[in-house]
């Protein structure tokens, strides 16, 4: 009988041995540097990496670029060029100038990038092989496995934490980072604590990038790719540290680490950890998170992915619409035959406005009036379709429960926004923003047209027709809101006008008139 022994799981880890004798390091014929006290550091799945004492380095460095990157286990590197004649070496070798416990041997040591030499005499010294190492346990198991069953964000955090703590990660706070496509919020931050039976969820505004707490906190280093961050809390006087420690540090809290967490767009989002240990992370403890880091960016990836397609369907198409082509309704020709009110407000004076008020205080007016608009038609059940110019097209559909519904919320819908922009005009003494509404009820087809290339998710039928040719009739004739005679039964006050001929209708509509609080003589 064959017995396979279950092989030892190796954390990560890194050590920092010194180097017998002299060794140095070249640029074909030029000596780079010189030392009988170099030092060589071993960390998993990384090459030995060979650190001479600065003072025995032999060529000119320059000042400190702006380049910095960040290890969990060796602190903050800074970069130098190296200037030797006629030629500039960019960034090509970096120091750990306040380097972590774990790797104090080489503080103050230069470090090479391989694009800087052609060679190193190492003397009478062997260098080991890199050691792969082989993480394995909970927290791997559960990415590989059972991560994806995650449903949300906040189920994945929470998920996440409680597998970090049965690894043997000593976290008492976890929070992730993640910046969004969105037109009002920048992102989303995940919180967990320790004891705390829900994951925070906060959404921060674009206001973030203004507030003290942000600009002076490690979430804005990290993501700004200004290296991470490692702060030991319970020391007495840490170093460049933020605001956020001493609230942590009043919590209980002995060790902190932010650290990117790269998506593939390119954007840095942040990971942090917070730990309640006395001795703080260790080793492996940060080893083993910085080895999923990438795999657990990648979740939060598709989370946001899915959020930002949802929020852009909704921001340019709407709601009802966006969930449609979410639901896989892609194609041209996909769609449904709907009975629907359609709404078609367009605003008045539109040209001598824009000359009068000059561009940009014509944008923030039709900002304004499309705000006003959309949010009342959204109160009232219906969807804005899409802004064609300066007017807004919205639909109303019906239901099979309440098919008057849909005349009803389309009329209410009208009075109330010409009541709010009679409203408007009165706190704004120079600015007159009025409008002109058409009103129809009818089958369309809600769905796909265009070329193959672009599609637009909208409504096709006479009644979408209709209801822009009343409200070009309400503009000539005087009137602010026009509906055909089938939106008229939900209506309590209506004018007559009679069958009215259309352009590019081709038959007179029997359309009325609604009168609302606002009513008074336009100047035409």
């Amino acid at each position: 009988m064959n017995v396979h022994a279950t092989p030892k799981i190796k954390g990560y880890g890194i050590s920092v041995e010194p180097l017998n004798g002299r060794v140095a390091i070249y640029r074909n014929d030029i000596l780079l540097a010189e030392s009988q006290n170099a030092k060589v550091m071993y960390e998993t799945r990384l090459s030995p990496t060979i650190y001479f004492p600065r003072q025995d380095v032999n060529v000119d460095l320059g000042d400190e670029t702006d380049l910095q990157t960040f290890c969990p286990f060796k602190g903050t590197a800074t970069y130098h060029n190296v200037n030797l004649a006629g030629e500039n070496l960019a960034n090509s070798v970096w120091s750990y100038e306040d380097a972590l416990p774990e790797s104090a041997a080489i503080q103050g040591h230069i470090g090479f990038m391989p694009s800087a030499y052609t060679s190193i005499d190492l003397g009478d010294n062997r260098l080991r092989e890199p050691e792969d190492g082989n993480i394995s346990g909970p927290l791997i198991d559960w990415l590989m496995r059972g991560a994806s069953l995650a449903d949300t964000p906040e189920a994945f955090t929470k998920a996440l934490a409680e597998k970090m703590l049965q690894h043997g990660v000593a976290i008492q706070r976890l929070s992730i980072l993640a910046w969004s496509l969105h037109p009002l919020i920048v992102g989303k931050h995940y919180i967990w604590e320790k004891g705390q039976p829900e994951i925070l969820t906060r959404a921060p505004t674009y206001e973030i990038y203004d507030h003290p707490a942000f600009l002076n906190s490690p979430l804005r280093h990290v993501s700004n790719g200004m290296g991470g961050v490692r702060q030991r809390i319970n020391d007495d006087n840490p170093h460049n540290s933020f605001p956020i420690m001493e609230e942590l540090r009043e919590k209980g809290a002995t060790d902190y680490v932010a650290m990117p967490l790269p998506f593939s767009d390119g954007r840095t989002n942040v990971l942090t950890l917070t730990c309640d240990h006395p001795d703080g992370f260790t080793t492996e403890n940060l080893g083993l998170v910085f080895e999923c880091a990438s795999v657990i960016a990648r979740f939060y990836e598709v989370f946001m992915q899915r959020e930002n397609a949802q929020v852009l369907l909704e921001t340019y198409v709407g709601k009802r619409s966006g969930a449609r082509v979410l639901g896989g309704e892609i194609r041209r020709g996909d769609g449904d035959e709907i009975d629907a009110a359609i709404m078609f407000c367009d605003l008045r004076d539109s040209t001598s406005l824009e000359e009068r008020l000059g561009r940009t205080a014509y944008i923030n007016l039709l900002n304004e009036f499309f705000e006003t608009v959309s949010g009342i038609v959204h109160d009232n059940g219906g969807e804005v379709l899409k802004f064609i110019g300066d007017a807004v097209l919205a639909v109303f559909p019906a239901t099979d429960d309440n098919p008057a519904a849909a005349r009803a919320n389309a009329q209410r819908t009208s009075i109330e926004i010409v009541e709010r922009l009679g409203e408007l005009r009165k706190s704004e003494a120079d600015i007159h923003c009025d409008c002109s509404i058409g009103v129809a009820y009818g089958r369309v087809t809600y769905g796909n047209v265009g070329s193959r290339e672009r599609l637009d998710f909208t409504v096709i039928g006479q009644a979408a027709n209709i209801a822009a040719r009343l409200g070009e009739f309400g503009k000539a004739s005087g009137h602010r809101i026009v509906v055909s005679e089938d939106i008229v039964p939900a209506c309590a006050n209506a004018l007559p006008l009679g069958k009215v001929s259309l352009h590019n209708v081709s038959k007179p509509v029997l359309s009325f008139a609604l009168r609302t609080s606002a009513d008074e003589i336009l100047n035409k």
